[in-house]
């Protein structure tokens, strides 16, 4: 179940982040590499980057390598220590169902929905194709 006021703030960033951003023509695919902020404290973070190159048949996301634009060093933070669960799959789903959510009714969401797939998943993991 989404967390409204935690979903706002993301809508909020990634918002800015697709205002003030005008993406790569050449960009086929979107990814939210998600990242261990701080393991002790249960902070996770999510970057935004656009990747020139999506194969549908590479289940490992090396694809998403082909990095063609950022947003770099704004990191959109959550944390999960005040859940039952604080691990990393639990901060992915959550991080997952608000990009979910920004795809249906999120103001740029046509930005994100132009390209082939939009992905999700921790660095040096496997990534999952949400669109």
């Amino acid at each position: 179940m989404i967390q409204l006021p935690i979903y706002e703030e993301f809508a909020h960033w990634l918002d800015d982040i697709l205002e003030n951003n005008d993406m790569p023509e050449e960009t086929k695919a979107f990814c939210f590499n998600l990242y261990e902020e701080s393991d002790e404290d249960h902070i996770y973070g999510a970057q935004l980057i656009a990747a020139g190159e999506y194969d549908p048949e590479d289940k490992e996301g090396e694809w998403a390598c082909d990095e063609v634009w950022s947003c770099e060093e704004n990191i959109f933070t959550v944390e999960t220590s005040d859940e039952d669960d604080t691990g990393w799959a639990h901060a992915q789903e959550l991080i997952k169902e608000m990009v979910e959510e920004y795809l249906k009714n999120g103001k740029y969401a046509d930005i994100l929905s132009s390209a082939e797939a939009v992905a999700i998943g921790f660095v040096d993991g496997d990534l999952e194709i949400i669109s």
